[in-house]
């Protein structure tokens, strides 16, 4: 009997632990996204990065939680992120063409920026920032071209 209540107790607790386990996603605001914008560019504020404890990596500073969620519900020809904001801000984008950084250059007024062409998906977009602590920021999403 005993042995019976094992086997009933383990996958239980196995439900329980992925369940917890996993990042909770409900709380990321996702942003849906079509061949046209609401308002252009279409602006979001949060807070970047996070406590000294936070991950760190090659991208600086990230949260383990996603910041944002961007769902492209179809193709788009062109697609432009530009993150501004206190300190040294990054950008992490993990979507369906993989997971890559993009850090502040002279080219984008040291702003990470990434624009191009985005396929249908979703992508969590996490901003980081070089130093530690949370700052505040800015993203910009916008389909114009500069």
């Amino acid at each position: 009997m005993k042995t019976l209540r094992i086997l009933t107790f383990v996958p239980i607790t196995l439900v329980m632990s992925l369940v917890f386990n996993q990042p909770n996603l409900a709380q990321t605001p996702v942003i849906k996204i079509n061949n046209q914008l609401p308002t252009d560019p279409l602006v979001v504020n949060g807070k970047s990065g996070g406590k000294i404890t936070s991950n760190s990596s090659n991208c600086g500073y990230i949260s383990t939680q996603a910041s944002q969620i961007i769902q492209i519900t179809e193709s788009l020809p062109y697609l432009r992120l530009t993150v501004e904001g206190q300190g040294k801000p990054t950008l992490l984008i993990d979507g369906p063409g993989g997971r890559f950084c993009v850090l502040a250059d002279n080219y984008s007024a040291n702003k990470p920026e990434i624009a191009g062409f985005w396929q249908v998906g979703n992508y969590l977009l996490y901003i980081g920032n070089l130093s530690p602590g949370e700052h505040n920021y800015t993203l910009s999403i916008s389909q114009r071209k500069k």
